[in-house]
C-alpha cells in the first residue's frame, strides 16, 4: 500500500495532533477529517468534510469508498463501541480500533472488571451489581472505603466517592433507582477506593505485541492545584518523574501483557491502542480503568515525543495487520508538557461562537486545536475545551515554561479564556518530602467537596418550589431565612436556621470514649453559620442516633451540646434520640443539630452592596482542626501508624486524639458586639478559605488573601508533612488556622481588632478584597508555594 489515503473521525484536540503526526509520514497522500476543526482545516495534507455524520457508519463506508480511503482512523471512544470496526472490516477497508467486542474493556466496566479478575490483573477489590438491594447489601458487608461506578458510557461522569455507607446508599439509589445517568446506570462497579498516584499509559497492539508510549500524568480538575469540578483535561506532561524503569516493566509484566493475552483467550484479539488508566499505590501499579482509543489531552502531549523517523501510519497499518513487531517506534530522550485553554464557565455553561486570534507558535511548541471552528476565514470557539499548547524541551521545567511562555506572549487569543497555570505540579513536589510518600487529598479520603456542590446545585429546583411569603428558598449560603414580618408578622424579626453535624469526628470521640467536646462541636458548627448572617442565637434543638442507647455516652455528649449553647447565649430546647439497630453498629451513633437565630433586617449580613474593591479580610484564629476534612485526617493519622493515644507529634503534652478532640471555636460573643462595623463574615468550615469565603462576597468582588499572615498551628503543619497534602489542598480541606473571616472597612479595622482582641480573640489580617476577574476567582490565597514542610 503505497499511497495512503486516510479517513479521520472525530473533531476534537485528540484528532488534530493524530492528524499532525499522520501528515508527517511520506506514506500519507491525504486526511480527510470527519468533522475535523479549525486547526485540522489548514494542517497539511487535511481536509475537513461535514457532508457526513461520524456516527453514519454505513455514509461513512460509503465515503470512505468513493474517496479511495484505505485507512480509517476513529478517534472518539463512542464509534468503536457502537461497532464502527466491523463496518470497514466487512468493505476490506483497514480500520485502526478494537472490535466491538474488544472495546467492551471501555463500552462495560462490568465487563472490564470481570475481565481483570478472570486474568488477574491487578485492580481495586470490586463487585458487579444490577440489583439495587443486593448492591446495598454488599456496602454494609464490607469495610474499606468505595468509588461507585456507573457500569455504561456516562460522558465522564457516573462516578460517586460516598464519604459514608449512607452516602454509598444514596449514590446507589440516585444511579440505579432515580436513573440519574440513564441506562449508563442499570448496573453499577462498587469498588475500592485506591490511593496513589494516577498515571495513564498509551499502548499500540496488534493483539500479540505491544508497544508503549512514555507514562503521562493528566491534570483532570479545573482550577489549579487539582481544585474544582472534573474536566476532560486541562493539562498533560509526560514523561514522569516516578516512570522507573522498574515500574514501566512492572505495569508490561503485570498489567498490558495479562490484558493482551487475556483478550486473545477470549477470541476477540485487541487491536489499536490501549489506554490504561493507573493508580501507582504502595503495593504496586493497578488499573484504574481501560480506554480503547488515544486519550485526550495525553495524545498531543506523547505524540510530540515520537521522533522524527517514527511512522504513525505504519505503526497503525501495522496493528491492523498483526506485524507490530517489525516495526520502528523511537521515544526521543525529551520531556512535554501540554496546557489546556477553556472557554470561561467550562466545565458549567460556556459561550459558542467566540472569535480567535492564533499565531503561529515558537519553536519547539505547537498548537493543537480542540472546540474551534473556521467560520468563512474567521476562527471561532465550538466547544469547552477550546484550544491547547505543547511544548517538548531537554527538561520538563523547560517544556512547561515554554508552554507557560508562549501563552504569555499572547500566541492565542480569545475573550473569556481560562487555563491552569500549575501544569506538572506534582512533578515539582520537593523530592525531599516526596519520594517515598503518596500526596494525599480530600476526595482520595473519600470526600468530594464539588459532588457536594454539584449536589446543591442540582436540588435548587425542587427546593426553589417551596417558596412562600418571607423565604425565598433558595440554598447555597450559610443559613436559611424566614422573614416574618412578610410571613403575616409585622414587624418581626428574620429568623435564621442552621442545620449540621460533626462529621467523621465522631469516630474520634469513639476511639477515645470521649463525648462532651463533639457536643460542644456540634452547637459550634450551627452558631458559628448563624452569626455570619448577623443572627442572634436563640434555640438549639439535637438529634442523637444510635444503634443501643448507652445513657453515659449520650448524656456525656447532651452535656456537651448544653456547655455549647452556654458558650453561644441560646437556650437547649429539644431534641430526639433515636435507637435503630441495624443502621448503627455496636457503639456507633450520629448526630445533628438546629440551631435558630434572629435578626433585623438592617442588621443582616452580609451586606454585599456596602463592599468595595480595597475592603479589607481579618481571619480570626481556630482551635486546631474545628470539625471538617477528619476524613482526610484520620487516613493521615492511619498512615504514619499512630493510634489515637499515641502522643500527639505536633504536642506532646497531649494524645493525638485529646487533641484532635479540641472542640471548634465558637465566636458569636465575641461577634456581636461588632457586627454593626463590619460587613460580611464566612465561617470557615467544610471547603476551607477558597470555598467559604466567596460565600459572602458579591459577583464583581473576589477575596485576595495572602499565605503567611497568619499562624499556622502546628497540628496543620504535621498534617500537612505526614499527608504529604499539597497547600492549596490544604488551604481547601481545612480551616488552616483561620476559624472565621471578616470584611470591613479599612477605616474600621483597628477599632474591629481591639474589639475582638479585647473579647480574647487572636486576629490576623489576612488580605483585601479586589475586583473578580484578571485572574481572581472567588478566593484566591497566594505565596502558597512559602508553605514548606
Amino acid at each position: 500500500m503505497a499511497d495512503l489515503r486516510i479517513l479521520l473521525i472525530g473533531n476534537g484536540g485528540r484528532e488534530h495532533a493524530l492528524a499532525w503526526k499522520l501528515a508527517q509520514s511520506p506514506r500519507v497522500t491525504s486526511i480527510l477529517a470527519a468533522p475535523g476543526n479549525g486547526g485540522t482545516a489548514t494542517c497539511p495534507k487535511v481536509t475537513n468534510v461535514e457532508t457526513v455524520s461520524a456516527d453514519d457508519f454505513p455514509g461513512l463506508v460509503a465515503f470512505a469508498q468513493t474517496n479511495g480511503v484505505n485507512l480509517v482512523v476513529p478517534g472518539p471512544e463512542a464509534p468503536l463501541v457502537d461497532g464502527v470496526e466491523a463496518f470497514f472490516r466487512q468493505a476490506g477497508i483497514p480500520c485502526f480500533g478494537p472490535s466491538k467486542e474488544a472495546a467492551r474493556l471501555e463500552g462495560s466496566k462490568t465487563y472490564s472488571k470481570d475481565f481483570m479478575k478472570k486474568y488477574s490483573v491487578p485492580t481495586a477489590a470490586y463487585e458487579n451489581f444490577s440489583d439495587y438491594n443486593k448492591a446495598v447489601a454488599y456496602v454494609d458487608s464490607i469495610d474499606h472505603d468505595v468509588v461507585i461506578k456507573a457500569t455504561g458510557l456516562a460522558a465522564g461522569k457516573g462516578v460517586i466517592i460516598p464519604q459514608t455507607k449512607a452516602e454509598a446508599k444514596d449514590a446507589l439509589k440516585e444511579i440505579m433507582v432515580d436513573k440519574a445517568f440513564g441506562d449508563a446506570g442499570s448496573e453499577v462497579v462498587i469498588e475500592e477506593l485506591l490511593l496513589g498516584d494516577e498515571l495513564s499509559v498509551l499502548t499500540f497492539c496488534d493483539g500479540y505485541t505491544i508497544r508503549s508510549l512514555p507514562l503521562a500524568q493528566d491534570h483532570k480538575r479545573i482550577f489549579d492545584g487539582d481544585q474544582g469540578p472534573n474536566t476532560g483535561g486541562m493539562g498533560c506532561y509526560a514523561p514522569t518523574n516516578i516512570a522507573t524503569k522498574d515500574l514501566i516493566e512492572r505495569i508490561d509484566k503485570e498489567i498490558l501483557e495479562p490484558t493482551i493475552s487475556g483478550m486473545r483467550r477470549e477470541k476477540q484479539p485487541f487491536r489499536g491502542v490501549l489506554f490504561t488508566g493507573l493508580m501507582i499505590t504502595s503495593s504496586g501499579p493497578k488499573v484504574l480503568e481501560y480506554n480503547v482509543r488515544f486519550g485526550d489531552p495525553e495524545t498531543q502531549t506523547v505524540l510530540p515525543l515520537l521522533s522524527a523517523d517514527t511512522d504513525l501510519a505504519e505503526i497503525m497499518l501495522a496493528c491492523v495487520g498483526g506485524y507490530l513487531d517489525n516495526c520502528r517506534l523511537t521515544v526521543e530522550d525529551k520531556y512535554s508538557a501540554t496546557v489546556v485553554l477553556a472557554a470561561g464557565g467550562y466545565p458549567g455553561s460556556y459561550a459558542k461562537g467566540t472569535p480567535m486570534t492564533v499565531q503561529a507558535a515558537p519553536q519547539g511548541s505547537t498548537i493543537f486545536h480542540a472546540g474551534t471552528k473556521l467560520d468563512g476565514d474567521e476562527l471561532k470557539t465550538s466547544g469547552g475545551r477550546v484550544i491547547a499548547i505543547n511544548s517538548v524541551g531537554d527538561s520538563l521545567r523547560s517544556a512547561v515554561d515554554a508552554s507557560y511562555a508562549a501563552l504569555s506572549s499572547k500566541v492565542i487569543d480569545f475573550d473569556g479564556m481560562f487555563y491552569r497555570k500549575d501544569i506538572a505540579h506534582r512533578a515539582f513536589r520537593d523530592t525531599a518530602n516526596t519520594s517515598n510518600k503518596t500526596s494525599m487529598t480530600y476526595a482520595q479520603a473519600g470526600v468530594d467537596i464539588q459532588a457536594g456542590n454539584d449536589f446543591v446545585d442540582r436540588i435548587k429546583k425542587a427546593v426553589a418550589s417551596t417558596k412562600r411569603p418571607g423565604a425565598d428558598a433558595e440554598i447555597g449560603g450559610f443559613g436559611g431565612e424566614l422573614d416574618l414580618s412578610r410571613a403575616g408578622y409585622p414587624g418581626s424579626p428574620i429568623l435564621v436556621g442552621a442545620i449540621d453535624g460533626v462529621g467523621t469526628k465522631l469516630m474520634v470521640a469513639q476511639a477515645m470514649r470521649q463525648h462532651d467536646t463533639v457536643g460542644v462541636d456540634l452547637v459550634a458548627m450551627n452558631v458559628n453559620d448563624l452569626i455570619v448572617q448577623g443572627a442572634t442565637p436563640l434555640m438549639f434543638l439535637d438529634y442523637y442516633g444510635c444503634s443501643k442507647l448507652d445513657l453515659a455516652m449520650a448524656s456525656s455528649f447532651v452535656e456537651g451540646v448544653a456547655e455549647g449553647c452556654r458558650q453561644a447565649g441560646c437556650a437547649l430546647v429539644g431534641g430526639e434520640t433515636a435507637e435503630m439497630p441495624g443502621m448503627y453498629q455496636a457503639e456507633d451513633y450520629d448526630a445533628a443539630g438546629c440551631a435558630v437565630g434572629a435578626v433585623t433586617q438592617e442588621n443582616r449580613l452580609p451586606r454585599t452592596s456596602a463592599m468595595t474593591e480595597g475592603d479589607i479580610l481579618l481571619g480570626l484564629a481556630s482551635s486546631g482542626v474545628h470539625s471538617n476534612g477528619f476524613s482526610l485526617v484520620r487516613r493521615i493519622i492511619q498512615a504514619a501508624n499512630l493510634s489515637y493515644t499515641s502522643p500527639a507529634p505536633w504536642d506532646p503534652s497531649s494524645t493525638v486524639g485529646a487533641s484532635l478532640l479540641t472542640p471548634t471555636r465558637i465566636y458569636v460573643r465575641a461577634l456581636l458586639p461588632v457586627l454593626p462595623q463590619i460587613k460580611g463574615l464566612a465561617h470557615i468550615t467544610g471547603g476551607g478559605l477558597v470555598e467559604n469565603v466567596p460565600r459572602m462576597l458579591p459577583a464583581t468582588l473576589a477575596a485576595s488573601i495572602d499565605f503567611g499572615t497568619w499562624d499556622i498551628p502546628p497540628v496543620f503543619r504535621w498534617l500537612k508533612t505526614a499527608g504529604n497534602v499539597a497547600p492549596a489542598e490544604m488551604v481547601r480541606t481545612f480551616n488552616a488556622g483561620v476559624g472565621m473571616v471578616i470584611a470591613v472597612d479599612a477605616a474600621q479595622v483597628d477599632a474591629v481588632t481591639a474589639a475582638l482582641t479585647a473579647r480574647g480573640e487572636k486576629v490576623f489580617k489576612l488580605g483585601q478584597l479586589v475586583r473578580r476577574g484578571d485572574g481572581a476567582e472567588g478566593c484566591v490565597v497566594s505565596n502558597l508555594d512559602s508553605w514548606k514542610d
